[in-house]
């Protein structure tokens, strides 16, 4: 009776903080050309055009995609939501994956993208995905985070170094080493 009355309070204050409204995200020109520029300061190989491309792109699709999961609240909330069954889509790993998949649809000659993973710090055991846009050639922790979960649909960008907030590893690594422990323990 405990666990149902915890289940229904939950629900409930999930039902509270949803009812506040959330405005459609609206994408300023400077912080497209702010990413442009960045993303042209990965090195002299990158195409400008590309470079300017790719940052309309990641903001306008990231635009998209809060409309199309129906973000209306805090990414912690939303993913409650999907977690729960009340939303289809939205959670981290969904957002690193829509973004990536319409980047590549771009068939940069200049550019690649990653994915990449932050295993948790704490003990609420929950890690985080993004997408990673780098050089041609690089790899992931030479390039630019692109983050639209962070801020429920506004993308969140900073060189993967300077991320303080995550340790980022590649996927796949990320994923073997998940697929090992799990053999272990069986």
């Amino acid at each position: 009776m405990i666990r149902v009355f915890k289940s229904a309070l939950a629900l409930l204050v999930v039902a509270l903080i949803s009812a506040c409204t959330h405005q459609p995200i609206t994408v300023d020109r400077a912080d497209v050309d702010l990413l442009a520029q960045e993303i042209r300061s990965l090195g002299p190989e990158v195409n400008p055009e590309e470079a300017e491309r790719a940052a309309r792109i990641a903001y306008g699709y990231s635009a998209q995609l809060a409309q199309e999961y129906d973000i209306t609240d805090p990414p912690i909330v939303h993913n409650a939501k999907v977690n729960s069954g009340l939303k289809e889509r939205g959670l981290c790993y969904q957002w690193a994956e829509d973004i990536e998949a319409r980047l590549k649809q771009e068939n940069f000659q200049t550019l690649t993208m990653h994915r990449a993973i932050a295993e948790p710090r704490n003990g609420f055991r929950v890690d985080h995905s993004t997408a990673i846009i780098s050089r041609k050639g690089d790899g992931f922790k030479d390039g630019i985070v692109l983050d639209p979960w962070r801020g429920a649909g506004e993308l969140h960008w900073m060189p993967t170094l300077e991320d303080a907030r995550y340790d980022w590893e590649a996927r796949l690594e990320v994923l073997e080493r998940r697929r090992r422990r799990l053999e272990a323990r069986n």
